[in-house]
């Protein structure tokens, strides 16, 4: 089931235009459809692929299996010679002797940090060879993909050697809510959003998990099958998942996120919660889940002053791995022994409040979607991300404001009220122009208050006429 990526493929056909080879990366978290991205672009520009695939990294293995694996690949869809290369320059020169000038090829070295493991000379390797062979192949693609981002980033990206040779760079974001919506097919037309919210509350839009939802199970069933039965899919994704990408200090970095499973924080209050000090630790451990697809850093600027934060916050950005870390992994033992039995959804500690924190994080990943039903679809959009500013205790002091999400342009502040409740009354007006109120906007800026709902509204909320736009989470869906 391959929905959307029509924007990165038409970036990637753009390649196929020009009359030079092009050298691309390929970056996102596992499950989110890299490879297949690539292959359907192959296909769709009847492009000629070769894909060579890392062999994961396991104790026992080293550099000759990857390269004994890379001219088994190669063999097999080229004919080339099956023994193994002396070193990776002998592997890429062995590449190159197989791509045919005659047809458009697409060569996608996949989990390419899987490949360089063992060998630190790797990158330099290739190189030395896209300098000196691939790039006088003007009609080759490669393209560099993987789930360890930190290692394409480290390695190619930020890597001066291959300054000037990047054609493209690509990381590939969660479906867009209304491609999430057709894995429900013509059922999504028939059921009320709250089943399709539930599901993409623990999935996010990530096309793997999504390829596993029954459109003719309710949500409840549907999580149940996925989370709570042993070797279910993400009962046991997430330590795999994280094993594979994060690579550096794993255990501190799965602290570091565990703390931001309860909500939004800053690196400093990260850092007094675990008790240390304020150094540079937990920076690079947010930074490395940053990168990883785990963690987002909200950078916001201050509506009153239009400077960027001073301290800015992070949020746990995967739905998955927030509701792994809250309701799976804390009863792995009775899952995996087949004796944990769940009656409703409801009947986990706090999945009220836990699914609130889903949809607000679910709207902040998918603002792009958003920004059309806002009117805001041409302006310039300088910031766009949930926002918070501590309350002062001081006499006459600042008092604090949160706000869900705060989209800005040069002259307005938009305060979006994002709500998953199953009454929504007029309350909701009055926490929204507590927040406008709490702002001293500065002259030409101005107001504007925005609701993202889920449940039933009442009739007072759109009569009052107070929101200049109001959004159900059906229409985010494109239904």
């Amino acid at each position: 089931m391959f929905f959307g990526r029509e924007e990165i493929i038409d970036q990637l056909a753009a390649l196929c235009r020009k009359r030079v080879a092009s050298l691309v990366t390929c970056r996102g978290r596992r499950r989110i459809g890299k490879s297949t991205l690539v292959e359907k672009f192959a296909e769709r520009e009847g492009c000629r692929l070769l894909k060579i695939e890392g062999r994961r990294p396991a104790p026992g293995l080293g550099n000759a299996d990857e390269l004994a694996a890379f001219a088994k690949q190669l063999a097999a869809q080229t004919g080339a010679e099956t023994a193994p290369p002396a070193n990776w320059f002998d592997a890429f020169r062995r590449l190159d002797g197989k791509i045919d000038d005659r047809r458009r090829t697409v060569v996608l070295l996949d989990e390419v940090s899987w490949l360089a493991h063992y060998d630190e000379s790797f990158a330099d390797d290739l190189k030395m060879c896209w300098d000196n062979l691939f790039k006088k192949h003007d009609r080759l693609v490669m393209v560099l993909c993987g789930s360890v981002s930190s290692w394409i980033k480290d390695n190619v990206i930020d890597n001066s050697a291959f300054y000037g040779r990047r054609s493209l760079d690509i990381v590939v974001p969660e479906l867009p809510l209304a491609d999430c919506a057709r894995f429900w097919g013509a059922a999504a037309e028939r059921i009320d959003a709250r089943e399709i919210l539930d599901v993409l509350s623990v999935t996010g839009g990530v096309p793997r998990y999504l390829e596993e939802v029954d459109p003719g199970l309710s949500a409840f069933e549907n999580i149940r099958r996925l989370c709570f039965l042993p070797n279910a899919l993400l009962r046991t994704d997430f330590d795999e998942m994280f094993r594979d990408v994060v690579t550096q200090e794993r255990d501190f970095s799965a602290t570091v996120l565990k703390c931001l499973a309860d909500g939004s924080r800053s690196a400093s209050e990260i850092g007094k919660a675990l008790r240390l000090g304020k150094g540079g630790r937990v920076s690079a451990a947010l930074a490395r889940l940053a990168e990883a697809g785990f963690a987002a850093e909200d950078d916001a600027r201050d509506p009153e002053t239009g400077r960027e934060p001073r301290e800015r916050r992070w949020r746990l950005r995967d739905n998955y791995a927030r509701f792994f870390l809250k309701y799976v992994e804390p009863f792995a033992g009775a899952i995996d022994s087949g004796s944990f039995r769940l009656a409703k959804l409801e009947s986990l500690d706090g999945i009220e409040s836990v699914m609130g924190l889903a949809f607000e994080n679910l709207v902040a990943n998918h603002v792009r979607d958003l920004l059309p039903l806002l009117n805001l679809r041409d302006a310039l959009v300088v910031s766009a991300s949930p926002w918070r500013r501590k309350g002062s205790k001081r006499p006459r002091g600042r008092t604090g404001c949160q706000i869900d999400l705060l989209v800005q342009t040069r002259r307005t502040a938009c305060v979006v009220e994002v709500k998953r409740r199953r009454e929504i009354g007029r309350e909701v007006v009055d926490e929204a122009d507590a927040k406008i109120k709490a702002l001293s906007l500065p002259p030409g800026v101005s107001a504007r208050a925005a609701l993202v709902y889920d449940g039933a509204l009442s009739p007072v909320v759109e009569a009052d006429g107070y929101f200049d736009s109001i959004v159900p989470f059906r229409r985010l869906l494109g239904l």
